[in-house]
């Protein structure tokens, strides 16, 4: 359980570099809304910002980090290779081209977003010369469970630094929590609030009124106990400094392992079995 930290707090991943433990995801947001929301972010004192080719806001990021006064080194940034340019050559060209649209020279971590069958290993292959290039600081995958990071250690040079996935108490994955935390490779949970589906369970809701905290806080301070960071997606400026404000308050370990046991294996995206 993790409770010596604040707003500032960051983990180190296995090559050594800091990422902030709680950022914000900006799937499904577009033009004038993901700007305003990732400066909003900024300004609220988040520093990782979480975007994908595949969001097609990667334009739009790369402007409200220009317009912010934080420095490009305060601000960590994520971004991943959409399924359709898998593959070395083809990865090698998307990175350029999610470079050119975020306006800039390099980007803290970048991600396999998907372990598609017939092209993870060229992908990941091409990550490496990327890595080995400077250009990304880190390196790291999403959606893979634990046959994919099992797979992945039979050809890979490096050690993810990072394993973005569904996680949330109500998709509680052990086995894969207890791997990554076995081989070095961080967790970083998407969804954690499950797109807001669960707010009203009265469990949840019996540990707002007991930490006088809201249901979405409560979730993502479990997440942080478990070492785990959270990238939870919001537009709204009350939400944004909501799910900020988790740094005043301790989960007991009583109340996390309780809400382990609300697992009920509820996804919001895909479940990455389809590509075993």
């Amino acid at each position: 359980m993790v409770n010596a930290i604040n707003i500032s707090t960051k983990v180190t991943l296995n090559n050594g570099i800091d990422m902030p433990l709680l950022g914000l995801g900006v799937y499904n947001m577009h033009g004038r809304e993901a700007e305003d929301a990732v400066a909003y972010a900024l300004e609220t004192g988040y520093r990782l910002i979480d975007t994908a080719a595949m969001y097609q806001n990667e334009t739009e990021i790369g402007h409200a980090v220009k317009r912010s006064s934080i420095p490009r080194s305060d601000i960590f940034i994520t971004t991943k290779v959409n399924n359709a340019d898998q593959g070395f050559e083809s990865t090698l060209k998307a990175f350029e081209t999610s470079m050119n649209k975020l306006q800039v020279d390099y980007v803290d971590l970048y991600l396999v977003h998907w372990p598609l069958k017939k092209t993870r290993k060229d992908t990941w292959k091409a990550l490496e010369k990327i890595y080995a290039g400077g250009r990304a600081r880190a390196i790291g995958v999403a959606n893979y469970l634990v046959p994919f990071l099992e797979e992945l250690a039979t050809y890979s040079d490096l050690v993810p630094a990072l394993n973005q996935v569904e996680f949330s108490p109500y998709l509680y994955q052990d086995d894969l929590l207890s791997y990554c935390r076995k081989h070095a490779v961080q967790l970083q949970a998407y969804s954690p609030l499950v797109r807001g589906q669960k707010m009203s369970d009265p469990r949840l809701q019996k540990l707002a009124e007991k930490y006088n905290k809201t249901p979405a806080q409560i979730i993502l301070r479990w997440d942080i106990e478990l070492g785990v960071s959270a990238i939870p997606k919001s537009s709204s400026p009350k939400r944004l400094k909501e799910n900020f404000d988790i740094f005043d308050f301790t989960l007991s370990q009583e109340d996390v392992d309780w809400m382990k046991t609300f697992d009920d294996r509820s996804r919001v995206a895909d479940d990455p079995v389809i590509f075993l």
